[in-house]
C-alpha cells in the first residue's frame, strides 16, 4: 500500500522502493530524512503552483540530491551535486528509464544549488530545487499550510537541523573546496573551514593569460 504523507503519495514501486534502500544505506539518517523531505515539499509546491511531474523522478531527484555528501559516492575533483547526479542517472539507467528523463533528473540535481534557473525547467527540476529551498532555506515556507509541514517534520523530523545540515555541507566539500567556485558553498566553508579563502571572479580575469 502506498505511503501518503500530508496527502503526498511515496509512488509503491520497486524503482522507488530501491531508491530509499540505496539512499538509506549510504546516507545518514540527517540526510535521508532531509531528502524525503525535498520530495514532499517538492511535490507540495508542485501541487500548489498546478504543475505536472513524473513522481518517480522527482522522488529520485531529491533522494540522490545530497549522494554527493556521502562517504560512498562523494568525490574530490567535481563538485558534489554532480556527484549525486551522476549517480542517479546510473540508477536510472539501469531501471530501464530513457536517457531523456534520466537526464532531466541529472539536471535537476546537478542545478539544485543554482538560483532562480532550474525554476525555469521542467517541473521535475524545478521541484527538486522547491523543495530544498523549503527545507534547507525557508523559501516558499508560507506556500504550504502549518498542517502540512507539521505532517511532513512528523514521519522526517528536523532536530537541530541548521547546525548539523551546515555540518554536512562542510564534511562533503572540505576536500574539494575549489570547486565551490562561484557557488553557494563557498559561503559554508568561509564560515566553517579555517584556511579558506573563496575564488575571485574579478582575480580569475586580471590573472589570466590574455594580454589584453
Amino acid at each position: 500500500m502506498p505511503t501518503r504523507i500530508a496527502d503526498i503519495e511515496i509512488p509503491d514501486t520497486k524503482l522507488v522502493a530501491e531508491a530509499t534502500e540505496l539512499v538509506r544505506e549510504a546516507a545518514s539518517p540527517l540526510i535521508f530524512d532531509h531528502s524525503r523531505r525535498v520530495y514532499l515539499f517538492g511535490a507540495l509546491r508542485g501541487r500548489e503552483q498546478g504543475l505536472r511531474y513524473d513522481p518517480e523522478l522527482l522522488y529520485v531527484g531529491a533522494m540522490f540530491h545530497d549522494l554527493g555528501l556521502t562517504s560512498k559516492y562523494r568525490r574530490t575533483d567535481q563538485r558534489f551535486e554532480i556527484d549525486g547526479a551522476d549517480e542517479a542517472r546510473r540508477f536510472l539507467l539501469g531501471h530501464g528509464i530513457s536517457d531523456d528523463a534520466a537526464m532531466r533528473v541529472w539536471t535537476g540535481i546537478a542545478l539544485h544549488t543554482t538560483p532562480e534557473i532550474p525554476l525555469h525547467m521542467a517541473p521535475e527540476i524545478a521541484l527538486v530545487t522547491r523543495g530544498v529551498e523549503l527545507d534547507v532555506l525557508g523559501i516558499g515556507y508560507h506556500a504550504i499550510t502549518d498542517e502540512q509541514r507539521a505532517a511532513v517534520t512528523e514521519a522526517h523530523p528536523r532536530p537541530d537541523f541548521k547546525r548539523q545540515i551546515l555540518a554536512a555541507f562542510t564534511d562533503g566539500i572540505k576536500d574539494r573546496p575549489e570547486t565551490t567556485f562561484g557557488n553557494v558553498k563557498a559561503d559554508v566553508l568561509e564560515h566553517f573551514l579555517p584556511g579558506f579563502r573563496r575564488g575571485d571572479f574579478v582575480e580569475v580575469i586580471q590573472d589570466s593569460g590574455w594580454p589584453e
